[in-house]
Order: C-alpha cells, then structure tokens, then sequence
C-alpha cells in the first residue's frame, strides 16, 4: 500500500493478493479513496470499524476505482478484504487517534 503524495491521504492504493477476473481485464490493484460521510449512508461506523464484512461490502463499491461489485466483494480473497477494511477504517479515524498532529 502507498500513501497519497498529500498532508493526509484521501486515498492509498492496494496491491491484491489474488487479482479479481473481470472479462478479459485482470484487477491487481485497486484505490481506495476516503469516504464522505453521505457514502457511509445504510452502514453503521461501528460496523466499519470492526471490519464487518456486510459493511465492507456495501460501501467499498462506492469508495473503489475501479469500482469493485458486491459479487466481486463477496469472493475476494479474507485477506484482500482485511487490506481493503483496513485502509477504510484508517480513514475514519482523527488524526489524534492516529498520533499526528494537526
């Protein structure tokens, strides 16, 4: 995973450990960028957090570029998604929280 080149990242892209087959393009990596607070609409912060993976699913589509599906979601390899909960929940974070300072 690297860092946006800015202060505070509002994306990291993700290396996949097993690439996602769409049609005749292969998805090796992906960029997750921060989340507004409308995109976390239908899902409970507490949920992201702890990386369920219901949440993950709903709202990584809306974060992801390319935009991964639910279907593609749901048979991601545990430890893409743990990677990609991961980066997601970092994002919800205070910059306290993380030990930087404004």
């Amino acid at each position: 995973m690297t860092k946006a080149q800015t202060a505070q990242a509002i994306s990291e892209t993700i290396t996949l450990d097993t690439p996602i087959a769409r049609g005749d393009t292969t998805i090796d990596e992906i960029i997750v960028r921060k989340p507004t607070s409308g995109e976390l609409r239908g899902v409970a912060l507490s949920d992201v957090l702890q990386l369920q993976v219901d949440a993950l699913v709903k709202i990584t589509p809306r974060l992801s570029s390319p935009a991964l599906t639910e279907p593609e979601m749901r048979n991601l390899d545990p430890a893409d998604l743990v990677q990609i909960g991961g980066v997601i929940a970092g994002f919800l974070l205070t910059k306290r929280a993380k030990g930087e300072t404004a």
